[in-house]
């Protein structure tokens, strides 16, 4: 037995050299979601685009069979696994232990605790600092709404940098939250922005993944923006613009790597700067001093003359976490666990 299962071993290693080599995707969400699942699909048709095998799993939920997932990947001859959901960071560094000779990069995570493991993220919170800005223009109840999936830094950062953009411009304004514990469920999203509107939100915006929130604003004649994609022919007169997270170059660049050999590991956070972070157009309703107005912040931004963590910034018990003058450094936004002055509610536990 032993023997055999040697031989098997050693057929398997020789199987592996010789064929093709191949990249897996791990998703959170249904391809269909118009979101962030969405997008990252498309950067892996893009990287099929090169001429380089891609493969998928969907609506692959955290834990236990995150890991069954990434396994069995790794174990079907995929040399390149891109997980791309921050609750896969265990499960990935858990697989990429067992097998050094496949490289792994996790979106949005911080740990890397073996050298074939990447990170990967995007400053979001960049597109979030201009839909705060338009957002404090645009309000006339000067209440925002913010449906949130998970409690976790990049939400938060993002919820933060948008009140800080939108109280610039507005001082009188609030933000309130909704956190719905999950990245994709229409239904749930969908209730969220209604009871927000409820509450007198007239701009709804979101870190979920469905299409749903921009419709329910639409529906009740609200402003809203898209999120991950350019969401427009889902909602065209309430959305003024949507965040679009571009990985296609990413994920060419680094499926190449790895086919060429010439792959390291690397902690990667981009923004428009590089293209990662992208801003649909705007709507025309938002008048045109406002859109010159935003096209310059994004320059802004994207050049490093304007930064989304400008202090004095202070949490919501008035303690100062960004002194005057000075800004966030990206351990401090790595690790943001408390909401800025002028968000409503408690961070959930």
């Amino acid at each position: 037995m032993k023997y055999l299962i040697s031989v098997l071993f050693l057929l398997g290693l020789s199987i592996s050299a010789n064929a093709e080599f191949k990249v897996g995707f791990v998703y959170v969400g249904p391809v269909t979601d118009h979101g962030w699942t969405y997008q990252h699909d498309e950067g892996r048709k893009a990287v099929e685009a090169a001429g380089i095998k891609a493969t998928y799993v969907e609506s692959v939920q955290y834990g236990a069979d995150s890991e069954r997932v990434i396994r069995q990947l790794a174990q079907s001859g995929h040399d390149l696994i891109f997980t791309t959901s921050f609750g896969y960071m265990d499960p990935t560094n858990n697989v990429a232990k067992d097998f050094p000779n496949v490289k792994f990069e996790h979106a949005t995570g911080y740990k890397m605790d073996h050298p074939n493991v990447s990170v990967y993220s995007a400053r979001f919170y960049q597109g979030r600092t201009l839909l705060g800005h338009i957002a404090g223009k645009m309000t006339k109840t000067n209440t925002i709404g913010y449906i949130a999936s998970f409690p976790i830094p990049e939400v938060i950062r993002g919820i933060n940098a948008m009140t800080l953009a939108a109280q610039k411009v507005n001082p009188d304004i609030k933000t309130k939250i909704i956190w719905v514990f999950s990245w994709y469920d229409p239904g749930k999203e969908a209730e969220a922005a209604q009871a927000l509107i409820d509450q007198g939100a007239d701009i709804i915006m979101q870190h979920t993944d469905s299409t749903a929130a921009v419709q329910v604003a639409e529906k009740a004649g609200v402003w809203s923006f898209g999120q991950a994609s350019d969401m427009q022919k889902f909602a065209p007169k309430s959305i003024l613009t949507s965040i679009i997270d571009d990985w296609a170059p990413y994920y060419v660049e680094r499926s190449i790597a790895a086919r060429d050999g010439t792959w390291s590991q690397q902690n990667t956070w981009h923004g428009l700067k590089e293209g990662m972070v992208a801003m649909a157009p705007y709507n025309p309703a938002m008048g045109s001093d406002l859109v010159k107005e935003v096209e310059q912040l994004q320059k802004d931004l994207a050049s490093g003359k304007a930064n989304s963590f400008t202090g004095p910034i202070y949490d919501q018990k008035g303690n100062l976490l960004v002194a005057e003058g000075s800004v966030a450094d990206d351990g401090l936004l790595g690790g943001m666990k408390v909401y800025v002055k002028g968000v409503e509610g408690d961070v959930p536990q």
